[in-house]
């Protein structure tokens, strides 16, 4: 007779399997002052715009949200050209990447991604019973020839971070073509262009065109970087109007709280701020990547705000410590399976100079101790 008292709820197969995400850091014990550039945050915050309307809207908490929030889906149509039906919005483009995982893939189906692509594709992969398949990248970039020998009948979902998280390269939009015409009709690409505000290369496209020429690509974009709204978790994914009614099936019903949806509609209309970040971006990625190899360590080009810094053996560790130390948080890129790296976000100009007199202190004393 079964023991009901001693019994213990299970998870379905593969759950505890998981390796959980783990954010930046964001605390440096015993540092007078911190510069958290760990996270790829904007240091310029949120636009006063959407700080003043999250202010508005924090006066009637007692009232559910939009349900669809129509009032960001309009604004998003309106800002890019899109029907406001294709976009489903949610908490961060994490749920909207669950999502499309929850309703695509089921036990003993694949999901493709690149090696070094974001941590939460296999979570979300593994999560829904399927099996991420991991492609070795070419020189730190998604590999397009490599990605599609390894689609097999049972891949139901690729996806592709681009730019992509942490590297910081980037696909031209005809090798992101190239990918998609490789696919079988019933597979769906998942195009994951959290940084697309970042790049400004000619040949890249976030892709928009894509998702409205097909029916099996989605987009996903995120206010959690170039709009400094991290904070407020809030994503939105343009896709074609199958992929869209599923979603809209399936997410909770009010998945976006009314404060974000006000601060990212907000947003929208302030170019003036999103311009300034860009600018601010540009310059001190280029001072950063040049005055840390002039110290001596790698720099992968970045189009996004983020810098991956390479580190002879046993070095990104001990160079961690040291900066953390002074107050300086990076991330760690073990998870990533690059252990010999160090991620570094674009801060502000005190915190840029800082990191850069820092690794140079570093430098010295590694030459010194030999």
């Amino acid at each position: 007779m079964t023991n009901f008292a001693s019994a213990t709820p299970v998870p379905r197969p593969g759950v505890l399997d998981i390796e959980a995400y783990s954010p930046g850091k964001s605390a440096a014990p015993g540092a007078r002052k911190i510069h958290k550039l760990s996270s790829n945050e904007s240091p310029l915050g949120p636009s006063p715009r959407s700080v003043q309307a999250f202010k508005q809207v924090s006066e009637s908490l007692e009232r559910y949200p939009d349900g669809s929030a129509a009032p960001l889906r309009e604004a998003l149509a309106n800002r890019y050209g899109l029907h406001a039906d294709n976009i489903v919005c949610g908490s961060g483009s994490d749920e909207l990447l669950s999502l499309l995982a929850q309703a695509y893939l089921k036990d003993g189906d694949e999901a493709v991604h690149s090696a070094h692509g974001f941590l939460v594709y296999p979570i979300v992969i593994r999560a829904n019973g399927a099996r991420p398949v991991s492609v070795p990248e070419k020189q730190l970039r998604a590999d397009v020839t490599a990605m599609l020998n390894r689609v097999t009948e049972r891949t139901k979902i690729v996806f592709l971070a681009n730019p992509n998280n942490p590297t910081g390269t980037y696909l031209p939009i005809d090798e992101v073509r190239r990918l998609h015409a490789g696919l079988p009709a019933g597979t769906l690409l998942v195009l994951d262009a959290a940084y697309a505000e970042y790049v400004r290369q000619n040949d890249y496209e976030a892709g928009v065109e894509l998702v409205s020429n097909f029916k099996n690509v989605v987009m996903l974009r995120t206010f959690s970087k170039i709009y400094g709204l991290a904070g407020l978790r809030i994503g939105w994914a343009y896709c074609p109007p199958e992929v869209a009614d599923a979603l809209n099936r399936i997410r909770g019903a009010f998945n976006v709280n009314g404060p974000a949806i006000a601060a990212a509609t907000a947003a929208l209309h302030d170019a003036s701020h999103v311009e300034r970040a860009i600018e601010h971006n540009n310059r001190w990625i280029a001072f950063l990547a040049q005055e840390i190899e002039k110290i001596g360590y790698s720099v992968t080009p970045s189009v996004g705000n983020f810098l991956l810094i390479r580190f002879p053996e046993g070095d990104a560790a001990r160079a961690d410590d040291f900066l953390l130390s002074r107050g300086l948080i990076l991330r760690r890129m073990e998870a990533y399976s690059l252990p010999h790296a160090l991620r570094l976000t674009v801060g502000s100009e005190e915190a840029n100079r800082a990191v850069v007199e820092a690794l140079s202190e570093f430098a010295k004393t590694k030459q010194k101790n030999g």
